[in-house]
């Protein structure tokens, strides 16, 4: 089962890309559990909620995994929970970097902030500058992985004839 993961910062077209490649490709996706977890909790959320969004992300990819035609797009990774955990509380719980260490992926689509900025009440970084500084913090993740990946941007149907190409890429190896 190849592994890829659409990531980068909020409001970046990162579930709308995953939906359209999983259609693209016949299989599934994985959402952001964060989201349920969120819309589902009745307080603002805190650092230790930030360990069972990941147990609940991980749960949810390997059980779509199961059920995949060869090809699982992920919208987000644990790199996701732990830049916000290090940029809002100042670390990250090292029960979430253990399972970043384990867990392998094929590709990463990294989304850039190039498309406008789309009003949500679980996104909490609008300005132009935020949205930069977590694409530069994601980018060097990406890289720091040692994974293949490719930039995504420009508008959603050239965005997505990129991500079929680097998708396509991957699946000729």
């Amino acid at each position: 089962m190849l592994r890829v993961v659409v990531i980068g910062p909020e409001s970046t077209g990162k579930s709308t890309l995953s939906k359209q490649l999983a259609a693209h490709y016949d299989t599934l996706w994985t959402p952001e559990y964060a989201r349920q977890y969120l819309e589902e909790l009745k307080r603002p959320y805190e650092q230790h909620d930030l360990l069972k969004i990941a147990e609940g992300q991980l749960a949810l990819e390997d059980e779509l995994a199961s059920q995949a035609n060869r090809l699982l797009i992920c919208d987000t990774d644990l790199h996701v929970i732990k830049v916000w955990s290090e940029h809002k509380y100042g670390n990250c719980d090292p029960a979430i970097l253990t399972q970043i260490a384990r867990r392998q992926y094929d590709l990463y689509l990294l989304t850039y902030v190039d498309i406008p900025w789309e009003e949500d009440p679980q996104r909490e970084h609008p300005d132009p500058a935020m949205r930069e500084h977590f694409y530069n913090v994601y980018r060097d993740l990406v890289i720091a992985t040692g994974v293949p990946w490719a930039e995504i941007k420009g508008g959603f149907e050239e965005r997505k004839e990129v991500a079929i190409a680097a998708v396509d890429q991957l699946l000729l190896v």
